[in-house]
This record gives C-alpha cells, sequence and structure tokens, in this order.
C-alpha cells in the first residue's frame, strides 16, 4: 500500500473539519502537543478517542510569555475526563509547538493554535505528513519532553526543524536556497541573522515580497525590532505589504514556488533559542502550488505598508482590526 500524500490545512478556510477528522482517525495512539487548546469540538473528540480504548496522551503549554495561563480549564477538562495530561516541558521558557501525531503513522504540524479564532480570524496553515522519519521524530520529541529529556537532539535529516536545536540553521539554508522569488508570509521580524539572509537574497537578485501583519499582536518590546527590520527591507527595494481582511497569524516561507517551510516558530530570537517550536520543510509539488495560490490571493488583496518609525509610539496606531488581548505573537 503506497503513503499518502502530504496534505494542506489552510485557515480560516477549512475550520476545525480537517482537524476534527484528522483526530478522529485515530485507532491506537494520540499524542498532543499544544500551546493553547481552547475548542469545544476538538476538546470532546480527544476523549471520545480515549472513550474508544485509544491511547491518549496531551501536553499543553503551562503559561505564556506574559505570565497568563490560558490552558487551565483545559487541563482539568481533560484531567476530570480521565485523559493522561501533563504541563510542557520546563526546559523551555514556552512550548509554542502545535502538533499532533495520530498512530505513529501520521502528524499534523501546524501554525494555528487549537482555539476558535485560529479557525475563523487568522491566516494560518496546518500541514499532515505520512513520512515516517518524520512522523517517528515528532513522536519522539513528544516523548522527549513528556520525560522532560535535555538531551535530546533530533536528526536534522527528517526536514524538520525545532527550536532550540536546529530552526534557525534550516531557516538561514532554506533562504539561501531561493535563486528566483522568496515569499514570506510572517507577523514577526526579530532576529537579526535571518534578516541578514533576506537581505543577501534580494542583493543576489531574487524577488522577495513580504507579506507581515502590521502591528497587530505585536507586544511593544517586538515593535522596536520588527518595525525596524521591515523599514530596512523596504529601503533594500524589498516588496513589503500587510495583510488585509485576516489577522496574521501565519507562519510561511516560500523558495522558487517549489518548496515550502510552514512551522510554529515566528521569527523571533526566543522563538529559535528559548521556546519549544516545529517546522518542516515541504516540497510536495500539489501541496506547495496551493500555498503558492493562498499567498498570491492574499498579496493581491493586500495593501503597500510602510512601517513606522519604531521610536515614535504616536504613530503606530491601526485601527484595521479590534484589539484583542488574547491573540499576541509569542
Amino acid at each position: 500500500m503506497s503513503q499518502p500524500g502530504p496534505q494542506l490545512i489552510v485557515q480560516p478556510n477549512d475550520g476545525t473539519a480537517p482537524v476534527l477528522e484528522f483526530i478522529r482517525s485515530a485507532r491506537e495512539s494520540l499524542l498532543i502537543k499544544q500551546f493553547t487548546f481552547s475548542q469545544p469540538v476538538l476538546m470532546d473528540a480527544v476523549v471520545e478517542r480515549m472513550n474508544a480504548g485509544v491511547a491518549v496522551r496531551v501536553m499543553l503549554n503551562p503559561k505564556r510569555s506574559g505570565g497568563d495561563r490560558a490552558n487551565d480549564a483545559t487541563f482539568e477538562f481533560f484531567k476530570n475526563a480521565g485523559v493522561e495530561i501533563k504541563w510542557a516541558s520546563p526546559e523551555f521558557y514556552v512550548t509554542h509547538e502545535k502538533s499532533i501525531v495520530v498512530d505513529s503513522r501520521a502528524v499534523l504540524i501546524a501554525t494555528f493554535n487549537l482555539c476558535d479564532k485560529y479557525f475563523t480570524l487568522t491566516r494560518d496553515y496546518g500541514v499532515v505528513l505520512y513520512d515516517p522519519a518524520k512522523v517517528a521524530q515528532v513522536a519522539e520529541g513528544f516523548q522527549a519532553d513528556w520525560d522532560e529529556r535535555k538531551d535530546w537532539h533530533p536528526s536534522p535529516a527528517s526536514g524538520l526543524l525545532w527550536s532550540n536545536n536546529n530552526s534557525r540553521q534550516a531557516m538561514s539554508r532554506f533562504i539561501d536556497s531561493a535563486r528566483r522569488t522568496l515569499d514570506i508570509q510572517h507577523p514577526k521580524f526579530v532576529d537579526a541573522t535571518i534578516l541578514d539572509r533576506v537581505l543577501s537574497a534580494a542583493h543576489r537578485g531574487v524577488a522577495v515580497r513580504v507579506l507581515c501583519g502590521g502591528k497587530h499582536g505585536i507586544s511593544d518590546w517586538d515593535i522596536l525590532d520588527t518595525f525596524s527590520s521591515l523599514r530596512v527591507m523596504h529601503r533594500s527595494g524589498i516588496k513589503v505589504h500587510k495583510q488585509k481582511n485576516l489577522r496574521l497569524h501565519a507562519k510561511l516561507v516560500l523558495a522558487d514556488k517549489s518548496n515550502a517551510l510552514v512551522g510554529s516558530m515566528n521569527i523571533d530570537r526566543s522563538a529559535f533559542d528559548l521556546r519549544r517550536e516545529l517546522g518542516t520543510q515541504i516540497a510536495d509539488k500539489a501541496l506547495v502550488a496551493r500555498l503558492v495560490d493562498v499567498f498570491d490571493e492574499d498579496w493581491d488583496s493586500s495593501h503597500r505598508y510602510e512601517a513606522p518609525d519604531p521610536l515614535n509610539p504616536s504613530l503606530h496606531h491601526e485601527d484595521d482590526f479590534p484589539h484583542d488581548a488574547d491573540l499576541r505573537h509569542e
């Protein structure tokens, strides 16, 4: 029997249905590691799988970087239902990973959290992979974090990006691989190494497009670097637009319209160095083609963006989206 090809989930276009179907497909085991999880239908589906005899384990991030605890109610719900559950490993400042492993045969790696707003208000992506090496490594990473092991080092051969292991290096190499086009759909730009790589791509003749989210969800601290990075890119001739109609939460890089990088990590020093994050490289033609189509649609509906002076807060007001205190980019 041939191995299924990878599948793409686009939010909010696809909603909860493909994630619900994925969870319900579990027959033997279900491993869930999430930054935030509060979607009731998906929570009920996890309990239903446990009651059906599936070996379910759930790992949730205990608190955000600001200290607030978004998962306490969900933790109690699963605990009271009898689900085996733990807080994520204290070895990381934050566990921002968004993964689900089903039956040791498939893994969902997402940019979205399992909360209603990420199925209705934000541009986000998820990929379902059946590659045995990638599935096995995500399951291995789950077990290492469950056991709070410091000594686990994933093999770089799988094509996965892990923080705080190889994510910055892998993203840098991915950007360096672009020869004709480089499309970036990310909300934060808080890492000088990645900025240098993007500028180098433009300087060697690669056509670079950056689709950002403006100020939305960016902390006052991160505005300094994000606005400055966007201004540097603009001055270097890179086209910078701001996402329209949807809040931008996705983390997508496309090289030459033939390779994609999707994951939980923002372009952010903390995401590379302090947090548990997970991403993957993808070269499947059909999947990448759909990502290209979605990016192009978002780009065509977006508008040119000139980031304001990061040191002048009076210029930072943006009213295209209502303020949402719970939608912040870690």
